[in-house]
């Protein structure tokens, strides 16, 4: 019998949470990015990078402001609720839902195809669906042994990145690189944003580990910092090592550019290419264990908060961990997994991103206005710079991925519509749920959950 209950374990460090926030994104370093290539060429995709890349910088070095002083399991639901009130709240968890419930499959996906070289009579949906089950698993026996998988896998993947630059480098031609750009225009790299977003995307899924870090006022200032700083530096590096060693236009819609650009370079025999094909399901592992650890948080705390059915609010009574929460999520991911679409699967998953970003900025100004007094242990730099280029940089972004993808947009549309009905007809769940003080700001002080 399990019990619903109003807290989670405090028991992550810094480094910890650094392995979550890396590991959380370093799968999109290992695919999907690629498909930008096939929208922009190498150097429309690489200035589309540029631009994500600031983006990423001036949200996460502002969003850290908002986690500290509101460390909370939901995130951005728990930020924009009490920024603009319930209805703030239930957007920014519908795009955060949307975000790390639909990465998951994606993921899946590519993690099949690694796994087809080694074992080419399984299919990859049996490996996307077997690996929903191992992760849950795991997920579920408890959030420290989770974390500390997270780390080990995340330190290989990332050591393996570093080795891939360092093997192919022998092969780099910028000749390579910067040919066949001709036929890319400014369209092109409007379109190919969302796979640069892939590049970081899932990052500030460490907000909803809070609940469960030791001194979340310090530790996660540092485990963001750090990590956005570690992603910039593989992101780029391996673009641009990948795309300089053969004709990138035969690797731009692989689920695994790595191994096939290392293979112009060593050749298919090579032990190299084998350590990477072995090493590199260890990045595909990271984020998919990591974002379903994210995806069972956030809806643990939409639950608590009367926003999905109590039963998903429920915590296991031995490993006090949210287990009706990682099923319903692996099962969404489960039905997206099988209809083997990973580019529209991005897509999807990005559009939930750049709402939960542009409202996760809003409510940093909203905060900062209405609350002046709330206690900020780590504050935004360069304010009002900073935040508001996050801010512009992700509602642009929103526009150009309506524009250019109006079907996966109406998809998006659709599910928010579902989600604001199924609001106005659960106001009976919301009136029996717990208080719970972070979420209202006229509670008198912020709890200190140091």
């Amino acid at each position: 019998m399990s019990e619903v209950t109003r807290g989670l374990k405090p028991t992550l460090n810094s480094f910890h949470l650094w392995g979550i926030a890396v590991g959380l994104v370093i799968s999109g370093e290992y695919f999907g990015w690629s498909y930008g290539w096939d929208k922009a060429g190498t150097i429309g995709f690489l200035l589309a990078t540029v631009a994500v890349t600031i983006l990423y910088t001036c949200f996460i070095f502002s969003y850290t402001e908002l986690t500290t002083a509101i460390p909370h399991a939901g995130g951005p639901f728990a930020y924009a609720h009490r920024a603009f009130g319930p209805i703030g709240g239930l957007i920014a968890g519908f795009a955060t839902l949307v975000e790390f419930v639909f990465a998951p499959p994606a993921i899946a996906l590519a993690l099949g195809a690694y796994v087809n070289v080694w074992l080419p009579d399984i299919p990859p949906l049996a490996i996307g669906l077997a690996a929903y089950v191992v992760f849950i698993t795991l997920n579920l026996i408890g959030v420290r042994q989770a974390a500390n998988f997270e780390l080990v896998v995340t330190l290989l993947a990332v050591v393996e990145l570093v080795v891939f630059m360092g093997v192919v480098s022998p092969g780099f031609s910028w000749a390579h690189f910067t040919a066949h750009n001709e036929d890319f225009g400014f369209e092109g790299f409007l379109a190919s944003l969302p796979f640069a977003i892939w590049f970081y995307l899932a990052i500030e899924g460490v907000a909803m580990a809070a609940e469960e870090a030791e001194n979340p006022r310090r530790t996660i200032p540092i485990a963001y910092i750090s990590g956005i700083l570690t992603l910039v530096v593989l992101a780029f590096g391996v673009m641009i090592f990948a795309g300089g060693v053969a004709d990138w236009r035969e690797l731009a819609k692989m689920d695994k550019p790595l191994p096939a650009a290392m293979a112009r370079v060593v050749g298919e025999s090579s032990g190299w290419l084998a350590m990477l094909v072995g090493i590199g399901l260890f990045g595909l592992l990271a984020s998919f264990h990591g974002i379903i650890l994210g995806y069972s948080r956030q809806i643990f705390a939409l639950a608590r908060a009367g926003y999905l059915p109590r039963l998903l609010a429920n915590v296991h009574p031995k490993f006090q961990t949210p287990h009706w929460a990682l099923v319903a999520g692996g099962a969404v991911g489960a039905v997206a997994l099988i209809s083997g679409r990973t580019d529209e699967l991005i897509t999807l998953s990005v559009m939930g991103a750049i709402l939960l970003y542009v409202v996760s900025m809003l409510s940093l100004f909203r905060l900062r206005i209405r609350e002046p007094q709330l206690a900020r242990s780590y504050r935004a730099p360069f304010y009002p710079v900073m935040p508001g280029l996050a801010l512009l940089l992700a509602f642009g972004s929103a526009v150009v991925m309506a524009w250019l993808n109006p079907w996966i947009a109406a998809i998006f549309a659709g599910m928010l519509a579902l989600a604001l009905a199924y609001y106005a007809l659960t106001a009976g769940q919301r009136r029996g749920a717990a208080h719970d003080a972070l979420l209202n700001r006229e509670t008198a002080a912020t709890p200190n959950l140091d």
